[in-house]
């Protein structure tokens, strides 16, 4: 009888310490717009800033810690396939959003 061997083809697990990480980071960079959205302290402008910025890093944070989407040799691929989906995401939603500017802009009765 034998055993065949799965390969995951450069795919890393994670560590205890990463997925700890992880969510530390992740909790620290909800807690953070949250409150500042709740406080109602800081100006409308920084808090959009704010919470932005805290998305864009927490979906960083996600990537690296829970994905483990790196630039290593054997994560190289994963990597590619992220960006290249990221990149028709980003075609798709500026030109949905510019086609329905345009449609407004041209349909409104003056």
């Amino acid at each position: 009888m034998s055993h065949s061997v799965t390969s995951h083809g450069g795919a890393s697990h994670g560590s205890v310490k990463s997925y700890l990480i992880g969510f530390i980071l992740s909790v620290i960079l909800t807690v953070i717009p949250f409150a500042m959205v709740m406080s109602d302290t800081a100006s409308h402008s920084l808090i959009i800033g704010t919470v932005v910025a805290s998305a864009i890093i927490q979906i960083v944070v996600h990537l690296v810690c829970f994905l483990h989407l790196s630039t290593a040799s054997e994560a190289r691929w994963n990597l590619v396939a992220f960006l290249f989906t990221a990149v028709i995401i980003f075609i798709v939603v500026v030109g949905s959003l510019w086609i329905m500017y345009n449609l407004n802009l041209n349909m409104m009765v003056s």
